[in-house]
């Protein structure tokens, strides 16, 4: 007991941990999982009960932001802690890519090796695709997965006819073309085990970014028909069934208590897809944008006798708070370039009165500063959007299947990403919302609060100046390069 009041006490007043106390990090990593998606969360539909248990045992943080509402720009927030637009990173990469993360960049796997981690990922990268930017170059000792979105393949809904195969790589060979995606979910969680069992003995960093439930979605035959509430619901209910696998690895290694567990989704649900996508209930909206269903996500966080059990925390933090918040435990060397992350231990481990450290925080789609938070209050700025029209899609064709045309997808183009994946593009007018009252982001009460409008607008002067405002036409003085690996 004594101890573990010491180890308490390093964190909260950021002394670094000895090596001894040094925990296992595992990060689980679930693709357009939506915000209702988990028992947890309020499903009544999808049966999550790993999840559910790895909650009660731990925190769940109900206003967990992602930076960016999709896949590559989200990765690469998590893997820098910093907003993408900073280290251009916006969107999602594809197959054609000749962009990635820089490798001046000093991503989590790196800072965690320097500090004698053993670092395994296991499912999807999407940082870059050529092997100048392959996790091998950026910390991490093994990879088995792929490099980027499995719809970009053979099963893409319009465009199948110009993909090629999907690559399967062991490390920095490729071992498979076009798999059998319906294993994904079991061989990535094979993977994840034996990583923990070759590695029980020292501080292991285990990154588990799962290929499901983006679209196209396969559950294998244990989990398919499972469900009464369709494949969907199969395929969560199998990624529950490896959190459950994974975290039975970590009790039967005997190192439960030294294993700090981390789940959450790279953004909200695909809309579009309809019965093939999921829930972000009761929030509005969904992937691919800066409303709550696109970026507030699932997030808890597990470890016993650290981070308390059946807590749920509501204070605003985001995916760039793990980065630095795990370097304060190590006694990590300050980062170099400029971060936006904070450390958020005092939250994580439940100190009695901590708060957010973020003053705001800023949601960009694209290049676009399309809103801010800042406590309770939301503003919108007015900015385009893309929402559903007419009928949800149906069994892996999204909606307004019938209307799509091919366009190119470039890191902000709204309209091509809109024309491609059948949204429509809407406007949102300048608005502000009470989320603690109203996180459906239905009631606009800017008239109400006029004061709290104009200092959320002071508040997102810093952001335009340091990253950037295509809606304004400002250029970040502070934007960094992606890298660029051109043959």
């Amino acid at each position: 007991m004594f101890r573990s009041l010491v180890v308490l006490t390093c964190f909260w007043f950021g002394l670094p941990l000895s090596a001894a106390d040094r925990p296992n990090i595992i990060l689980i990593l679930a693709d357009d999982l939506g915000y209702g998606d988990l028992g947890c969360q309020g499903s009544r539909m999808i049966r999550t009960p790993n999840l559910d248990g790895l909650a009660a045992e731990g925190t769940r943080f109900t206003s967990f932001y992602v930076a960016q509402a999709v896949c590559s720009a989200s990765r690469a927030a998590l893997m820098t802690g910093c907003y993408p637009n900073r280290v251009s990173m916006q969107g999602a990469l594809n197959h054609t890519s000749r962009e990635g993360i820089h490798p001046d960049e000093h991503l989590l796997p790196e800072m965690l090796k320097e500090q004698g981690y053993a670092c395994g990922a296991f499912g999807k990268w999407h940082l870059g695709t050529t092997p100048l930017f392959s996790p091998l170059e950026n910390g991490f000792d093994e990879f088995w997965g792929i490099p980027y979105s499995n719809d970009n393949s053979k099963y893409h809904p319009s465009l199948a006819a110009e993909m090629p195969p999907l690559p399967l790589y062991e490390d920095a060979k490729v071992i498979e073309t076009d798999p059998d995606q319906g294993q994904f979910t079991r061989r990535i969680t094979e993977k994840a085990v034996s990583f923990i069992r070759r590695h029980e003995a020292k501080p292991f960093f285990l990154y588990v970014p799962h290929v499901m439930p983006h679209v196209p979605i396969f559950a294998s035959e244990r989990f398919k028909g499972r469900s009464p509430h369709g494949l969907y619901a199969d395929v969560v209910e199998e990624l529950d069934w490896s959190v459950g696998m994974i975290l039975a690895a970590v009790k039967q290694a005997g190192i439960d208590d030294r294993t700090l567990v981390l789940f959450f989704s790279d953004n909200g649900p695909f809309l579009s897809y309809g019965n093939h996508a999921g829930s972000a209930a009761p929030l509005r909206e969904g992937k691919l944008t800066s409303f709550e269903g696109g970026v507030r996500v699932p997030f808890i966080a597990r470890w016993p006798g650290r981070v308390p059990a059946g807590r749920v925390c509501d204070e605003p933090l985001t995916e760039m708070d793990v980065k630095p918040t795990v370097a304060s435990w190590l006694g990590a060397p300050p980062p170099v370039k400029k971060t936006d992350g904070r450390d958020v231990s005092d939250l994580w481990f439940g100190k009695e009165g901590a708060a957010s450290p973020h003053e705001a925080l800023a949601f960009y789609a694209g290049n676009e500063l399309q809103a801010l938070r800042s406590g309770p209050w939301k503003l919108h700025f007015a900015h385009p959007y893309i929402t559903v029209t007419g009928e949800p899609g149906r069994d892996g064709k999204p909606s307004s299947w019938e209307n799509m045309k091919p366009a190119a997808i470039t890191q902000s183009g709204i309209a091509g990403i809109a024309t491609r994946h059948g949204y429509q593009v809407a406007e949102q007018a300048e608005a502000l919302y009470d989320l603690r009252a109203d996180p459906g982001e239905t009631k606009d009460v800017a008239a109400a609060h006029p004061e709290v409008v104009e200092r959320l607008k002071k508040l997102a002067g810093p952001f335009r100046a340091q990253l950037g405002d295509s809606l304004q036409g400002v250029k970040g003085a502070e934007v960094r390069p992606a890298g660029n690996d051109v043959e």
